[in-house]
């Protein structure tokens, strides 16, 4: 992570995508998607509501990974020490 930027959630070392949050926006952030997460779990059950179910798992990980794509470092496949 380059110290010159305020990333919140730093590239993974090996693949793609992110890793855990090194600011606490970040924190703040996977903290709110877990506790939506859970509530849509206990709210809507997925055998009672599946389809309902799928679309706010879907929709609240959708916006997750856009905060990520927009407040974390850019994001390509990484082989380790680059």
């Amino acid at each position: 992570m380059s110290p010159s930027h305020d990333y919140w959630f730093p590239a993974k070392r090996y693949g793609w995508g992110w890793g855990f949050p090194v600011r606490w926006q970040g924190w703040a952030t996977l903290l709110a998607y877990l506790v939506l997460l859970g509530t849509v779990i206990f709210r809507y059950r997925p055998a009672g509501h599946p389809l309902m179910f799928a679309m706010l798992v879907a929709l609240l990980t959708v916006a997750f990974v856009a905060v990520c794509w927009l407040k974390g470092e850019p994001p390509r496949w990484r082989w380790g020490k680059d």
